[in-house]
């Protein structure tokens, strides 16, 4: 130990050292902060946390109150406790986030001016054995003056795709140094931009966003949609108020086979026209299956439908009980018609299994097991009658063949449609976001990878007699084999060029 060091530490005060114990306490928890284990370590528990979050169905998604049902008493309190219903929103989820964005931003930050140093002031003139030690080296004896070699060694540098080349003289040696892709040293804050882009946009999502669903059936007006809500093991219906009304004009269901149900198995496409109304106007607006409707940051897609049996067009046959011509009429849901002699019929209702007396509104008649539709008939200066069009099961019963205002129905066809349509409805306000940090991120790690950072040396001092030995060394960050090939193209040129 020098004196000076022994009188520093014997005359520093106590709370000197103290302080000094303070700051290299800190110095080390910032280092651990910044590290990379610990980042690395940060993205795994979040990513553990997101596949959790898709093997637990969240409260938000279509569904989740069949799923909650089906789950035992305890994992109920269990998950519920945990907060694995709502995960992408619980605090902890909020703080892996935050402590992954400051573990990039402080490693960005305590990285930077090396890396910016290392590029602007970059080392020229190195030791000729550090040259030699290289992976790829080689050494040339070329006749010439060493200024004259100089601009040589340069030229071949630039031809072979070394542009930025830089030329200086140090102890009798002359060193021309020429590197490309001196960006790529940088792709990494670029990469960390974009995992932060993507994190913003997660987290406004997160804080700002809402989801809910949106039950539609032609003619419903409504400015609320549904969801559900998880506190440890009950779950409750949370009502949301839009701010714009939605009126359902038409819901529309492509079946495979027509003449089967109308299930998700058997289903092409299902489709909802509809109308926004604000202080903006009415605006008409459609959805479908893969193809969404946005309106004022609100996305509104095809979710799923209730499984009861409607049509949503109805083929009728009305036989004149006077023996008149049979008239086919075919009339849309909630619509009318008028037969020849002016009487009016209107389609009223229709269901999927009919039976006498009312309707189960929770039987699944999705497979139309005896269809039948509700009409009312109206003649001039009459009151409106009630009357039903029965499918092949029920076309031979008393009832069907009793005549209502001189006229007797029968169902010939319909096309088959769900009661309603269930549109998702989801407020995104950081999508865009985080869009444009998938498209960085992909941009970035495409340029970080396919492309290197080459850098190359030569040193050139005077040989015996009229002759020059010019050191050469080089590398690479990443693309090994291709900067290989790069350096031997560079030798062989600047040996064919002596010849």
């Amino acid at each position: 130990m020098s004196a000076l060091e022994q009188v520093v530490t014997k005359d520093a005060p106590i709370s000197a050292v103290k302080n000094e114990s303070r700051e290299s306490m800190f110095s080390r928890f910032l280092k651990f902060l910044c590290s990379v284990r610990l980042g690395v370590s940060l993205l795994v528990l979040l990513g553990l946390a997101c596949f959790v979050g898709m093997l637990v169905m969240q409260q938000s998604v279509d569904g989740f109150d069949r799923y909650f049902a089906e789950l035992t008493p305890a994992q109920r309190l269990v998950y519920g406790n945990l907060g694995l219903f709502d995960i992408y929103h619980s605090w902890y989820f909020n703080a892996l986030l935050f402590l992954v964005s400051l573990n990039i931003v402080l490693a960005s930050m305590d990285r930077f001016p090396k890396t910016w140093l290392f590029a602007s002031k970059p080392n020229v003139t190195v030791p000729i054995r550090w040259l030699r030690d290289q992976k790829q080296n080689a050494e040339i004896d070329i006749d010439g003056e060493p200024r004259a070699l100089a601009e040589r060694v340069a030229s071949s540098m630039k031809k072979i795709g070394w542009r930025k080349v830089l030329t200086t003289e140090k102890n009798g040696r002359i060193y021309v140094f020429g590197q490309s892709g001196l960006w790529n040293r940088f792709g990494a804050y670029a990469v960390h931009v974009g995992l932060l882009t993507i994190f913003l946009g997660g987290f406004l999502t997160a804080q700002l966003g809402s989801t809910g669903n949106l039950p539609l059936s032609p003619g419903q007006k409504t400015n609320l949609m549904f969801g559900t809500q998880v506190q440890l093991d009950k779950v409750t219906e949370v009502t949301s108020r839009l701010p714009f009304e939605i009126t359902c004009i038409d819901i529309q269901q492509r079946l495979i086979k027509k003449d089967e149900s109308i299930s998700a198995m058997n289903t092409i496409d299902w489709m909802t026209t509809f109308t926004i109304t604000d202080e903006t106007g009415t605006h008409q607006a459609f959805a479908q299956m893969n193809k969404p409707f946005d309106y004022r940051g609100y996305r509104f897609f095809q979710a799923s439908f209730i499984p009861v049996g409607r049509a949503r067009n109805i083929t009728v046959n009305a036989k004149s009980a006077s023996g008149g011509e049979d008239q086919a009429v075919v009339i849309p849901r909630g619509g009318e018609t008028t037969l020849a002699d002016g009487t009016k019929i209107k389609f009223s209702e229709f269901r999927g299994n009919f039976r006498i007396g009312p309707e189960d509104p929770n039987e699944d008649t999705s497979a139309y097991p005896n269809p039948a539709a509700v009409l009312q008939v109206t003649q001039p200066g009459i009151p409106p009658q009630t009357a039903y069009a029965f499918g092949p099961k029920m076309a031979d019963i008393p009832v069907a063949g009793k005549p209502v205002a001189g006229y007797t129905f029968q169902l010939k066809d319909f096309e088959k449609v769900a009661d309603q349509h269930v549109l998702s409805v989801q407020r995104d306000p950081g999508a865009t976001v985080v869009y444009v940090g998938f498209v960085l991120l992909f941009l970035t790690l495409t340029a970080v990878f396919f492309f290197s950072h080459q850098r190359v040396w030569a040193a050139i001092e005077p040989g015996e007699g009229r002759t020059s030995k010019i050191v050469l060394g080089g590398n690479t960050n990443r693309s090994v084999g291709a900067f290989d090939e790069k350096f031997n193209r560079f030798v062989n040129d600047l040996e064919a060029k002596q010849i």
